[in-house]
């Protein structure tokens, strides 16, 4: 089942604009490799768990992936052959809204080859350009 929140405050929110880069979530914090996203777009919840099946799949139960991103913006879409008006029309999709630099994915506990692999299946899924970046070790 694709992923959505379990309760939400309004069930219906306005497109919004997603202007500038990520000022959080734009560094590998829990795994040891992650997938940056390098442009900016909604990722659906069919997006996310297509990749988290794919990379699970790879991974055969070796180390572990994080999922830092999850959709909480609910999408309306009308019916085909509605005539306009009518009111807003029902919740279609759920997206996580990504910008430019947001970390997407970590995996920790495998080597970089494996990683590697296991990203790039996981970036073939994703509507945005991505790249492959380590964890900054910090000396002191």
């Amino acid at each position: 089942m694709a992923l959505m929140p379990k309760r939400v405050k309004y069930r219906k929110s306005q497109r919004g604009k997603m202007r500038g880069g990520a000022s959080r979530m734009n560094y590998v914090a829990f795994g040891d490799y992650g997938l940056q996203a390098l442009e900016t777009s909604w990722v659906t919840g069919r997006q996310i768990e297509a990749s988290r099946v794919a990379a699970s799949n790879y991974l055969q139960r070796v180390g572990k992936l994080y999922i830092r991103i999850f959709p909480h913006k609910s999408i309306t879409k009308k019916p085909l052959e509605t005539r306009m008006g009518k009111g807003k029309a029902e919740v279609e999709q759920w997206v996580a809204c990504v910008k430019t630099g947001t970390v997407m994915f970590e995996i920790g506990g495998v080597d970089e080859a494996l990683a590697k692999q296991a990203l790039s299946r996981i970036a073939h899924k994703m509507p945005v350009r991505c790249r492959f970046v380590n964890r900054r070790h910090v000396i002191g």
